[in-house]
Parts: structure tokens; sequence; C-alpha cells
């Protein structure tokens, strides 16, 4: 039950801004748990000299491809995902199969 104080229908923009305001938590441009670096991943971006590009993608980006790749459950999956990620980011242009004009490479 919401007490009558509070409005219904509170925007979440304001009722993060009265959280921050009171020190309550910290909120991170990344709202979803963040994906650890797999030692796999980081030694292929690293063998295909693609590092810099995968940390020039947007925190959501980078993330996103991680728990794609970690959701795999195969080995087969696990590989054919990360060869995708590093492909893509070697093209430009694309994001998780999607065209993606902001990461186009000159």
């Amino acid at each position: 039950m919401v007490p009558p104080s509070l409005p219904r229908m509170m925007d979440c923009k304001h009722f993060l801004s009265l959280f921050l305001k009171a020190g309550k938590f910290q909120v991170s441009p990344l709202m979803r748990a963040q994906q650890p670096m797999p030692h796999f991943v980081a030694e292929a971006l690293k063998a295909r000299n693609l590092l810099a590009t995968y940390q020039a993608r947007p925190d959501y980006q980078r993330n996103d491809y991680l728990g794609w790749i970690l959701r795999a459950k195969r080995p087969e999956t696990i590989q054919k995902r990360l060869q995708q990620m590093l492909d893509e980011l070697e093209k430009g242009g694309v994001y998780m199969g999607m065209n993606h004009p902001p990461s186009t490479r000159k």
C-alpha cells in the first residue's frame, strides 16, 4: 500500500534525484549489473588489436556483448558469439547484428 502522502506515480528521474541528493546511493550510467571481462575475451581483443575499439564503445554495448557471450552454455556458442563481437568491432558500424552508424570506422 502506498502511503497517501506519496504521489501514486512518481517520475523515475525525480525519484532517483531525491536519493542522489540524500547521498543514499550512487547511480552509474550503466543501470544493469556490469559484466566482468573474462580473460579469454581480453586476450582475443588484444590479439586482433581491437581493445581500444572495444573500449570506445558505450558502456551498455560493452556490457551487452559480455553478457551475451557469458550467457552461452556451449563452448561452440561462446566462440561463435566472441567471433561475432570481434568481427563487428573490426568492421565498425555494426552492433549485435544491427546497423550502428556512430561506430563506423574511418
